[in-house]
């Protein structure tokens, strides 16, 4: 059984550690509010986000084109030239529709009101992992980030069939073109290997069995929803996990969330999430024995871990490296600074190991060390110094093309142009004592990006670099902010 933690033991630092994780870090104040709620509180100023207004509107594109199939059906059917002049403007305009989507995913994260809402999203997106890359399709990528939003702490049984039922998810893992006469394995093998079960929890026998069960399960393309073929499905008797009979893919489902390892094998990658690590075996049969007892619904299990002593343990606490996205949003929330721009915040994530919509493989990204490389280090250390102290970039007529205007459609600029990224107001994050005083600057940037303090190593170079300036100027401090962001311990959360 988890442990409560004591409320002697809710201070500034568990409060930091509590936003770090069950979202993506804030400011000293946001920080101190939280303190000052209490753990029970605070818990629920995150947790509860449905209490909590999100006035963000949804992309412009981000409605059903009813006419893509027929579109599509259409440029087969052309001369070779003008086929290829089609595709190519469908192409286009997909993939300016998924750089859009990543800049309106990450503006949700930075700046929306409900931080842990979009924790959860991101946590699902890597579980459930769709790539952009073979879906071709952004509206079905967007609808797909909306259904782990409308259901990221939902019931367990409900969240995994409606995963399974997603346009993006069908095509994907080749759902949509299964049939009684030859069964596709694909989803129902990643199902359980990679969403539900783990690897040697099932058998051979299992996959096919599944197989047979979720045929039925399709896409409408005509109405872009996901539709029940009964003449697709094989009305046979199965045997699934134990159970025998006419199964379908809700049956299906079903079955695998009454299976214990499904309790272990979804906490155990919730608590690797948030936690950083993997839970050992005890503490992973504590979290499943929670989540079943509150009938296996995320946000009631998440409230009993987020206020466990577990949780913020010496081995947990600051010892989480930051993800590209968490490294990017944090940094942004922590220094007070705007996102770049859309197409440059996907770079940076992108440099950094994590594109958004587009995951490796069906696993998802690992995380953890392997976030880090000498490559990706290098790159952090140069993406901080484009946020902290700006840029301004010069852009050619091509890379307009991959800009949205004020309307949310393409630019149109022919000519060059320049856009400045990033830039740090220091009036907005240090007092002027502390822009004055060498020492009460390391006091408050360790405050503010740390919520601890460096290592006597980092610290002496620091100062070394303090030592070296008579007086400090804002290209200073702004270095100084920059030299913090390229320690070890600006690394993790």
């Amino acid at each position: 059984m988890l442990k409560p933690l004591s409320k002697d033991c809710w201070n500034y630092e568990t409060a930091a550690h509590l936003l770090n994780r069950a979202g993506f870090g804030g400011t000293p104040e946001e920080i101190a509010r939280l303190t000052g709620l209490g753990h029970d509180a605070a818990l629920s100023s995150l947790l509860d986000y449905e209490k909590i207004p999100d006035p963000t509107p949804d992309p412009a594109w981000a409605v059903p084109d009813l006419g893509r199939a027929e579109r599509i059906k259409a440029i087969q059917g052309m001369a070779p030239e003008a086929k290829r002049q089609a595709q190519q403007a469908e192409q286009r305009a997909q993939n300016q529709h998924i750089i859009e989507l990543r800049g309106w995913w990450l503006d949700r994260m930075a700046r929306g009101p409900r931080p842990f809402q979009e924790k959860m999203v991101l946590f699902w997106h890597g579980h459930f992992a769709t790539s952009f890359d073979k879906v071709r399709d952004a509206y079905f990528m967007w609808r797909q980030n909306e259904l782990f939003r409308r259901l990221a702490t939902d019931y367990w049984l409900r969240l995994l069939t409606e995963a399974g039922k997603d346009p993006a998810m069908l095509i994907w893992l080749d759902q949509a073109q299964s049939r009684k006469e030859h069964p596709n394995e694909n989803y129902a093998r990643e199902v359980m290997e990679l969403f539900s079960l783990g690897e040697g929890h099932y058998t051979e026998t299992d996959v096919t069995e599944g197989a047979r069960a979720l045929t039925g399960w399709s896409l409408d393309r005509q109405t872009e929803q996901f539709i029940y073929r009964p003449f697709f499905h094989d009305n046979g008797d199965k045997t699934f996990l134990g159970l025998t009979g006419n199964l379908d893919g809700d049956d299906m489902m079903a079955q695998i969330v009454r299976q214990p390892q499904s309790a272990v094998f979804i906490t155990g990658k919730l608590w690797n999430f948030f936690a950083g690590q993997p839970p050992s075996d005890d503490l992973n049969n504590a979290l499943a024995e929670a989540f079943i007892d509150n009938a296996r619904c995320f946000k009631p299990f998440l409230r009993v871990m987020f206020s466990s002593k577990e949780f913020y343990s010496d081995a947990i606490v600051r010892n989480q490296v930051k993800s590209p996205v968490q490294w990017l949003v944090g940094t942004t929330r922590m220094l007070q600074c705007d996102l770049p721009p859309a197409f440059i915040c996907g770079a940076i994530t992108r440099s950094l190991g994590q594109d958004l919509f587009a995951p490796p493989n069906v696993k998802g990204w690992d995380g953890g060390i392997t976030w880090i490389t000498t490559n990706t280090l290098l790159e952090r250390y140069n993406d901080a110094a484009t946020l902290v102290q700006g840029t301004t970039q010069q852009l050619s007529a091509s890379d307009f093309a991959l800009r949205p205007n004020g309307a949310g459609g393409l630019a149109q600029e022919k000519a060059a142009q320049r856009v400045h990224i990033g830039g740090v107001d220091l009036e907005k994050i240090l007092a002027p004592d502390e822009r004055a005083d060498k020492d009460r600057l390391v006091a408050a940037l360790q405050h503010r990006l740390l919520q601890s303090t460096l290592s006597n190593k980092q610290d002496e170079a620091l100062r070394g670099f303090l030592d070296s300036r008579a007086t400090l100027n804002d290209a200073d401090i702004r270095n100084v902010i920059r030299l913090v962001m390229a320690t070890p311990e600006y690394q993790v959360t």
